[in-house]
C-alpha cells in the first residue's frame, strides 16, 4: 500500500558544505505539474540543477520552492600565504640598516611579517564538484522531512475523502432505492388524472401501461448508478495504490460529476432532485480535496 501525499509542505535540513554552514527549506503549494524554484547563495548558484534533481526525484507535483541560506564558516575557508621573496627582502633590509647605523641586529619573525604584503589571505578554490554532492545531500535531507509532512497531511486527506465517498455510496444507494417508486407515483397520479377527465369511464390499461413504460425508460438511471458505484470503487483502489495518483483521482472525480449530472436531469421527483443535490454537494467536496493530492 503507497502512502498519499499532499502537495503543500515544508522540510528543511541543515549542514556544512565546503566549510560554509548551510539550511535548506522547502515549501510548496499546488500546482498541476512539478515547478521548483530554487534560491542560492551566489558562491553556490552552480548547484542549482543538483538541488532541483534532490527535489524532482522524490516530488512529482506542486510549486516548490527552495531556499538555501548561509550561516558561519565551521571550516577554515582562507589560507594565509607568505611572500618569501618580499620577506627576505624586507629581513635583508633590515640587517642593511643595522650594520650601516653599527647597532645589532634585534627584529623577529613577527616584525618581518608585519611589513605591507608580507602576508595575504585568500579565499580557497571551491570543489565545485565534492561541494555541488555534498548539496545536493544536504537538499535530499530536506526534501525527506518535506516528505514526512506531505504524507501526514495526505492519510488526513485519505480518510476524508474515503468518508465523503462512503456517503456518496449511501446516496446511490438511495437513488436506486427511491427511482423505481416515482414511476409507479407517475402511474398513479397519470391514472387518477385520466379518470378525472375520463369521469370514472373505462381506461385503456394497455396505454397506461405504455405511458408508464415510456416515463420509466426516461427517468432510468440504472447505468448511471452502477457507473457511478465502479468509479467510487476505482476511487478506493486509486487512494489504496499511493501517490503520484492526483491526476487520475481528477480525472476521476470528472466521471463522478457526469453521472450525478444526467441522474439528476432525469430526477422529476422533488425529494430524489434534493437527494442529487447533497451527492452533487460531496463530489464536489471531494473534488476540492482532489486538487490537493500529489
Amino acid at each position: 500500500m503507497g502512502e498519499i501525499r499532499s502537495m503543500t509542505g515544508y522540510g528543511s535540513a541543515k549542514g556544512i558544505v565546503a566549510g560554509t554552514e548551510l539550511t535548506v527549506e522547502l515549501k510548496s503549494v499546488n500546482n498541476r505539474y512539478l515547478d521548483c524554484s530554487v534560491r542560492l547563495p551566489r558562491s553556490f548558484l552552480f548547484a542549482e540543477e543538483l538541488v532541483k534533481q534532490a527535489v524532482s526525484e522524490s516530488v512529482s507535483r506542486g510549486k516548490v520552492d527552495v531556499f538555501v541560506s548561509t550561516g558561519s564558516s565551521q571550516e577554515a575557508d582562507t589560507e594565509v600565504k607568505v611572500n618569501r621573496e618580499l620577506a627576505l627582502g624586507y629581513a635583508n633590509a633590515l640587517r642593511e640598516i643595522a650594520e650601516l647605523v653599527g647597532c645589532e641586529q634585534r627584529f623577529d619573525a613577527a616584525t618581518v611579517a608585519r611589513f605591507p604584503d608580507v602576508l595575504s589571505v585568500e579565499k580557497k578554490e571551491m570543489d565545485k564538484d565534492s561541494a555541488g554532492a555534498e548539496l545536493k545531500a544536504l537538499a535530499a535531507e530536506a526534501v525527506k522531512e518535506f516528505n514526512i509532512m506531505r504524507e501526514r497531511e495526505g492519510e488526513r486527506l485519505k480518510r476524508d475523502m474515503l468518508e465523503k465517498a462512503d456517503r456518496i455510496s449511501e446516496l446511490v444507494s438511495i437513488v436506486e432505492e427511491r427511482s423505481p417508486k416515482t414511476v409507479e407515483e407517475y402511474r398513479q397520479r397519470l391514472e387518477q388524472r385520466i379518470r378525472e377527465v375520463l369521469e370514472d369511464r373505462n381506461i385503456d390499461e394497455q396505454r397506461l401501461v405504455t405511458e408508464a413504460a415510456i416515463f420509466a425508460d426516461k427517468v432510468a438511471v440504472d447505468e448511471e448508478t452502477v457507473r457511478l458505484r465502479s468509479h467510487l470503487t476505482q476511487f478506493a483502489q486509486l487512494l489504496e495504490q499511493g501517490s503520484p495518483v492526483g491526476r487520475k483521482l481528477d480525472f476521476l472525480i470528472q466521471e463522478f460529476n457526469r453521472e450525478s449530472n444526467t441522474i439528476g436531469s432525469k430526477c422529476s421527483d422533488a425529494a430524489l432532485a434534493q437527494v442529487v443535490v447533497d451527492l452533487k454537494s460531496e463530489i464536489e467536496k471531494i473534488r476540492e480535496q482532489v486538487q490537493n493530492i500529489e
